[in-house]
């Protein structure tokens, strides 16, 4: 099971103890995959299809829990599965009124309640609400990448009214949300891996956002170790680099004037380097008498250097 459906199945047994949630996050459901119908004799119904079975079992406990319908809300009558996708209808038309007021697309006289955008901003006034609405719009249009590679949450939308005000609820949390067009439907995303630990936490994914945050750990610590090792071994080659270097200035004024026409002081530096190229500058001071510390010795072997780019341009010069 993925990341993502392992997400899913957690929601899907989230049930909010106020009703006001309830009703927001049946109103998610309807905004993502509910439609009204009109049966051959006018009356209307709501008709509920996704592919995923687990958000049509949803909406069913919460439209029971909710709205109370027991006679003709049966399962074996309103839930059904045509062409890959899962159906749930409410055939009773005044259950349908119910609901369709309750998310407020009708009003008290049942005419529609006009709005752009997913939801009457009526219905998620209160913070509970939005988080409620927010894992309903999961349900339905959301997914969440394997955090193993890489940090992507999304949920899609049919348009970009819809996509920007679910950008708008997930930026009441403080979380910032961006929108990209993809096939033809507007996808509001966040990619931040801490963001995404805290729209776990917010939809009520408990389990979920404790194993994300075990992956998270477990990659920082991966990556720290990773960057250590890649500057300690940066560090060997510069200091690989440098002391050779430093053998092959030190070898050309030894065949070209001689260390002993070095001064005294650079002389025996010079030698300590030959004699041990493995050696840190730390070490060379060490062995110097008197002793000198790493930039006292990093001095003197610049010296040396200079000295032996100076031959190299008298040498050139004689050519």
């Amino acid at each position: 099971m993925t990341f993502s459906a392992c997400v899913k199945e957690e929601l899907e047994g989230h049930i909010s103890s106020a009703r006001h949630c309830q009703i927001a996050e049946i109103g998610a459901i309807f905004a993502f995959c509910g439609r009204i119908k009109r049966t051959e004799e006018g009356s209307i119904y709501l008709y509920f299809s996704a592919e995923n079975e687990s958000v049509v079992r949803k909406c069913f406990t919460l439209l029971k829990k909710t709205f109370r319908i027991e006679k003709e809300f049966a399962v074996e009558q309103c839930l059904y599965r045509k062409k890959n996708k899962f159906i749930l209808e409410v055939r009773n038309e005044k259950d349908a009124v119910r609901i369709l007021q309750a998310i407020k697309y009708l009003a008290q006289d049942k005419i529609p309640i006009p709005f752009e955008g997913l939801i009457n901003p009526r219905v998620i006034q209160n913070h509970c609400c939005r988080r409620a609405f927010l894992r309903g719009a999961f349900l339905c249009a959301g997914s969440i990448s394997d955090p193993e590679k890489f940090y992507h949450f999304e949920i899609v939308c049919t348009t970009l009214e819809k996509a920007k005000q679910l950008q708008e609820l997930i930026g009441s949390f403080e979380i910032y949300a961006k929108i990209v067009n993809r096939k033809n439907h507007e996808v509001v995303y966040v990619k931040e891996g801490e963001q995404i630990v805290e729209l776990l936490g917010l939809m009520g994914a408990n389990v979920s956002l404790m194993n994300l945050e075990n992956i998270r750990i477990l990659k920082e610590m991966r990556n720290s170790i990773n960057r250590k090792v890649n500057c300690d071994a940066a560090n060997i080659n510069k200091t690989v680099n440098a002391a050779l270097k430093q053998v092959q200035d030190i070898e050309h004024i030894r065949d070209t004037v001689g260390i002993s026409s070095l001064p005294e002081n650079l002389e025996a530096v010079a030698r300590l380097r030959l004699e041990y190229p493995e050696a840190s500058l730390k070490e060379l001071g060490e062995m110097l008498s008197p002793k000198i510390g790493k930039s006292g010795v990093n001095h003197r072997l610049r010296k040396i250097g200079s000295i032996a780019e100076e031959l190299k341009g008298f040498k050139e010069e004689r050519i």
